[in-house]
């Protein structure tokens, strides 16, 4: 309810506060990012935004057509705007290796990487890996993503002398996983399957993916910070699968932020100098928040870490 009322946290930001207040006056001419759904909401905002700063944007979509047309309109905004189009499909394997394969041969570099797009509470499916599908898009194809680009984002944060930042999308719904907070023996049981919670757990997982990450690189002396989200409740084509969301923005509308303040975390914890060397935390609302027990839990993060490896036949 805080947004609702502006309160502003430490950082001086409240959940009122669009991606552009967020982002005024910092100039990012000579970055270049990553944005994984960027056809709508908050993907789409965060795109048009970060290009609005002076970001090379690249947007990474599943469909082409749909990122080329945003591609446009961004640009009519925005004429000074330097975005390129790839194709990707997170909920691949193939398609995240191919992406990456073709990014790193462009030699282009990478100070931002924003892991954005996701499904949510759609019904039981596998992805063309054989992994449920919201594990599989929310979380294992970003997962692989992240890796396969790192040695890209170490080299332009060496060379540039700018940190890396890479800011991956959660949710608050993070706490309402399944009890266990991660199944893993039973992560593509179609009879266990709840849409809501196999939801949540995809979210918990992307914290917890963010926390482990952020204790590795901080090992290395790597200059890349890792950090999750939650937007906000916002009523896009993410919840287009669920009857709970419906009944929930049904219920709450009131407190429903819209697209340009639900981008607004997002922008800030890619772009704000205020969250310069803050890394493997939570924001909510502009300002570090505290998540679940269970996305604090290091020894489920080391595990999910070494499931994302086998899932990613990354070992």
């Amino acid at each position: 309810m805080t947004w609702l009322i502006g309160f502003k946290g430490p950082s001086g930001f409240s959940a009122k506060h669009t991606a552009e207040d967020v982002t005024e006056g910092v100039d990012c001419k000579g970055l270049t990012a990553i944005v994984t759904g960027p056809t709508s909401g908050i993907g789409l905002e965060s795109a048009r935004v970060l290009a609005l700063r002076g970001v090379h944007v690249i947007m990474a979509a599943r469909n082409v057509e749909s990122a080329t047309k945003c591609k446009e309109n961004i640009i009519k905004g925005c004429a000074s705007a330097t975005i390129d189009v790839m194709q990707l499909d997170v909920s691949s394997l193939e398609s995240v290796r191919k992406f990456a394969k073709e990014y790193i041969s462009m030699g282009l570099p990478l100070n931002i990487l924003i892991c954005n797009a996701g499904v949510m509470t759609p019904p039981f499916g596998l992805s063309k890996d054989g992994i449920e599908s919201q594990f599989a898009t929310n979380y294992v194809g970003h997962f692989l993503l992240t890796n396969l680009l790192l040695d890209t984002m170490k080299n332009t944060a060496q060379k540039c002398g700018n940190e890396g930042r890479i800011v991956i999308v959660s949710s608050k719904l993070h706490s309402m996983s399944y009890k266990e907070g991660i199944v893993f023996d039973k992560l593509n049981d179609e009879k266990s399957y709840s849409s809501l919670s196999a939801y949540g757990q995809s979210k918990l997982a992307n914290i917890l993916h963010a926390k482990e990450l952020a204790r590795r690189l901080k090992e290395e002396g790597a200059n890349i910070t890792v950090n999750a989200l939650h937007p906000g409740v916002i009523a896009t084509n993410l919840s287009r699968h669920s009857t709970f969301s419906a009944c929930f923005y049904g219920v709450f509308g009131i407190f429903q932020k819209n697209i340009p303040q639900g981008a607004s975390t997002t922008c800030y914890v890619a772009l704000n100098p205020k969250v310069k060397g803050v890394s493997g935390e939570y924001f909510a609302d502009n300002n570090v928040d505290k998540p679940s027990s269970q996305a604090c839990d290091a020894e489920l993060a080391r595990k999910l870490w070494e499931c994302g490896m086998e899932l990613t036949g990354s070992k």
